[in-house]
């Protein structure tokens, strides 16, 4: 057994699960904020810059556990906040030590938490997780994961969103927006969808 049989298992077991959501034949709706604040996760890459303070800035990693060491400040939580709310919290923590610090983060490497990122599984070239980017639509999706396969039944594919706090899913056309170009199936993708490209039986 290929991998790729173990793949078609994952997306059929994927799809059973998620036979309990409520399915939308419409496009996913617009949302009000398209464009949310950057969430900062493991394996991001943040520069402390400090004002004045050229011997504490720093460039770190954001280790797996979340969390950045800088020098005079260890073991600080960074995943799960914005840039901004990171910097308050390193000032409040070198202020122990300097005056009045002015902490700006720069994002230099880009992950993401697990909840920000898009998953593309199934029948794509090159199925994988994606950082979310701004203003990014399913078209710029699938040119990440360099398209359909020959198998794909792309427009029975399912965008997976979390609203209000239940999960829901929408059917994209894919093989109309691709190989058809028919720019109106193109739509928005937001941080933590999952795109679903199921295998055509025929």
């Amino acid at each position: 057994m290929g991998n790729g049989w173990i793949l078609r298992c994952f997306v059929a077991a994927t799809i059973l699960w998620l036979a309990g959501c409520a399915v939308s034949h419409e496009p996913p709706p617009p949302v009000a904020d398209a464009n949310p604040a950057y969430i900062i996760g493991p394996g991001d890459t943040l520069e402390i810059f400090v004002w004045r303070n050229s011997e504490v800035s720093n460039s770190v990693t954001v280790r797996p556990d979340g969390k950045i060491s800088t020098p005079l400040v260890e073991d600080l939580q960074a995943a799960g906040m914005t840039p901004t709310e990171l910097a308050r919290n390193v000032e409040a923590e070198l202020a122990k030590y300097l005056k009045e610090p002015l902490v700006t983060v720069i994002m230099r490497g880009f992950v993401g938490p697990y909840s920000q990122q898009i998953r593309v599984v199934g029948e794509a070239a090159a199925p994988r997780v994606l950082s979310y980017r701004e203003n990014m639509s399913v078209l710029d999706v699938m040119i990440a994961v360099g398209g359909l396969t020959e198998f794909a039944s792309g427009n029975k594919a399912m965008i997976v969103r979390e609203v209000d706090g239940k999960r829901q899913q929408f059917v994209v056309r894919l093989d109309d927006l691709i190989r058809d170009g028919d720019i109106s199936a193109n739509v928005p993708v937001l941080p933590g969808d999952i795109l679903i490209i199921p295998e055509s039986w025929l």
